[in-house]
């Protein structure tokens, strides 16, 4: 499913605080000194579906500060997740961190895919031979290459092009949905052909 970033002034996103996609009621907060109304540049964004709330200052999503990212993929390994939301946490605040902490999330993902973990070009490189989609390859290599240079500053500046360390979150929940929901899903549906089917093809696999 596409995800639709909190927007400012948009009337529908997937909401930064519960994860669905849902409209979004906005409204302007003021204060009151010495009996006197006074206008802010803070406003708020209401979810019609868990009725919490999101502040924004000057256009700007402040809290929660992750709210711009999507969440994890439900089948991301948990060790991987927890980099992921930690990453999710900061990527406003240090685009540059969020990106090294992401590449060691793709660290531990290539760990849960039967690699070693140790290189991850290698790891690639490996996954390729094994028939790892092209599709997949580019985003593993992307989140290789920017997380590295997010930990060796000199060649991407991350604080001048944050938009970059926000794709990588999506690269990673689609490196995931490939190589591990996919299949996943594949064996429940496959698990529920008759039994006589599933021999019958067994049989023809090992003639």
């Amino acid at each position: 499913m596409k995800y639709y970033p909190p927007i400012f002034n948009q009337q529908q996103f997937h909401c930064p605080l519960c994860g669905v996609y849902a409209a979004q009621a906005w409204a302007d907060c003021y204060y009151s000194l010495w009996s006197q109304r006074q206008g802010t540049k803070i406003q708020i964004s209401k979810c019609s579906h868990c009725d919490d709330i999101a502040y924004w200052y000057d256009g700007r999503l402040i809290v929660p500060s992750s709210g711009s990212v999507e969440l994890p993929n439900p089948d991301m390994p948990e060790d991987c997740k927890i980099d992921y939301l930690e990453a999710r946490d900061i990527v406003n605040l240090s685009p540059r961190g969020a990106a090294a902490l992401l590449r060691l999330c793709i660290q531990k993902l290539m760990i849960n895919l039967g690699q070693t973990g140790k290189n991850i070009n290698n790891d690639i490189g490996e996954l390729v031979k094994i028939g790892l989609p092209q599709l997949i390859q580019k985003s593993l290599d992307i989140c290789r290459v920017v997380g590295n240079n997010a930990v060796h500053p000199g060649e991407i500046d991350l604080n001048d092009t944050p938009e970059i360390a926000q794709t990588l979150f999506s690269l990673i929940n689609l490196v995931v949905q490939d190589r591990i929901t996919r299949p996943k899903e594949i064996e429940a549906l496959y698990s529920t052909l008759p039994e006589g089917a599933r021999e019958a093809i067994n049989k023809r696999d090992n003639e």
